[in-house]
């Protein structure tokens, strides 16, 4: 078992082409021994957002706090404290905060999707490596 405070987790930027005001934590990963999926904490700043991206693999969201909403292709769907998102593989998706406070989620995605590659929208014209 491992028992851990996420003020003790360091945020990182999320050093993607795209990214504006979004830190993420690793929460839990396969070096701390997760069989089958990640956590991780995104915390996206107001007027932030995430890269507008694709990739093969699902992932699955909860809403902590804030206010928001995530693009589904061009479909924009609200968020706020409660929700849960599915991302299913392939998905073009963008996460925005349209808040005046950080919007906080967590992230959970398969240990397989570690080291896979996240494609940018086409008009970034970027295909990137996966970072978180």
């Amino acid at each position: 078992m491992k028992v851990n405070n996420v003020a003790s987790i360091e945020q990182q930027p999320v050093d993607m082409e795209g990214a504006v005001g979004c830190k993420v934590r690793s929460l839990l990963s396969e070096s701390d021994g997760t069989p089958t999926f990640a956590m991780r904490q995104f915390e996206v700043a107001p007027g932030g957002h995430t890269p507008k991206h694709h990739h093969a693999y699902e992932h699955e969201v909860f809403v902590l706090e804030g206010t928001g909403t995530v693009l589904e292709g061009d479909v924009e769907h609200p968020l706020s404290a409660g929700d849960v998102v599915l991302v299913s593989p392939d998905d073009v998706h963008q996460f925005r905060n349209t808040g005046d406070g950080p919007l906080k989620f967590l992230c959970l995605i398969p240990n397989s999707a570690t080291g896979k590659s996240v494609t940018v929208v086409p008009e970034c014209g970027l295909d990137l490596p996966s970072k978180r």
